[in-house]
Parts: structure tokens; C-alpha cells; sequence
């Protein structure tokens, strides 16, 4: 995976953002694939399934919970790219202190990682055509060893 984030043009953008590695942002680029199809971050967020569900009856609304339809690799990458800011070097760090000091550590976190997908999503939607191709590099990706049978 760390071949793809350093060759492929969009997973190289991502990894720009804070908390996200080879790793993260392999598994970003993968899940989001093109985001030409979501016509606004929110959307994004929506396919993630980090938005916030609402129960609405009689014209009430009230905030419900995460409605973790999205994809679990996604959620996991987003988990760790959020977890990176509870550290006091974070930019999102004041975020994340005000989020823990409603909820408890994991929700705050998810919320975190809730505010990389728009981030992600333009950064993606910038680079256009370059955010599907393939990875470009002078040097042949490195193959596969088989494993031996003993």
C-alpha cells in the first residue's frame, strides 16, 4: 500500500493531511474512489456514514447517532487519521477537546475523522483526472514474493 500512497497522485495529496499515512491514505483514495459523483462534501461524508442521523416526527428534530452505513475500511482509516488528533500538536486538537468534553474519547475521535472527508473530498475534486490514474513512477512497482508452502 505504501507504493500506491507515494506514486498515485491523489493518495500522495491526502498524506499531506495531518494523521494521515501510507496506509490511511491508500485506503482513502480506494474507498472514496472518484468524487466527481458526490456533488458536495456532505455527500461524501453521507457515503462514509459519519453523518448524523436525524429522527424527525411531527416536525421535531432531534440529532441521533452516527449511522455507520459506510464502508469498514473507510472507518477504520478514519479512525486512526482521527485518533491523531487528540494529540496537542493537531490542528483539529481545540476541535477535539471541545467534542470530549460533550461525548466520550471514541465518539470524539469519530468526529475528528468526520472533518478529513471534506477535506479529502476536495483535495480529490481538485485534481480532477489525476485522482483516478494510475500510479506513476520511474521505478516498476516491486513484485509479490510467493509465499513458500513448507
Amino acid at each position: 500500500m505504501g507504493w500506491v500512497s507515494r506514486h498515485q497522485p491523489g493518495a500522495a495529496a491526502i498524506m499531506d493531511l495531518y494523521g494521515i499515512g501510507e496506509r490511511t491514505a491508500a485506503i482513502i483514495w480506494a474507498e472514496l474512489g472518484d468524487v466527481r459523483r458526490f456533488s458536495l462534501s456532505k455527500k461524501a461524508v453521507r457515503y462514509c456514514g459519519l453523518d448524523i442521523s436525524v429522527h424527525d416526527s411531527d416536525g421535531h428534530g432531534s440529532a441521533g447517532k452516527i449511522t455507520r452505513q459506510g464502508p469498514p475500511a473507510l472507518w477504520w482509516a478514519l479512525f486512526e487519521a482521527g485518533f491523531c488528533a487528540a494529540r496537542p500538536s493537531s490542528p483539529d486538537y481545540q476541535y477535539y477537546r471541545q467534542a470530549r468534553a460533550r461525548v466520550h474519547h471514541t465518539a470524539a475521535v469519530l468526529s475528528a475523522g468526520r472533518k478529513i472527508i471534506p477535506r479529502c473530498y476536495h483535495i480529490l475534486k481538485d485534481l480532477d483526472d489525476q485522482t483516478l490514474s494510475e500510479p506513476q513512477s520511474t521505478h516498476a512497482r516491486p513484485e509479490l514474493s510467493p509465499r513458500s508452502v513448507a
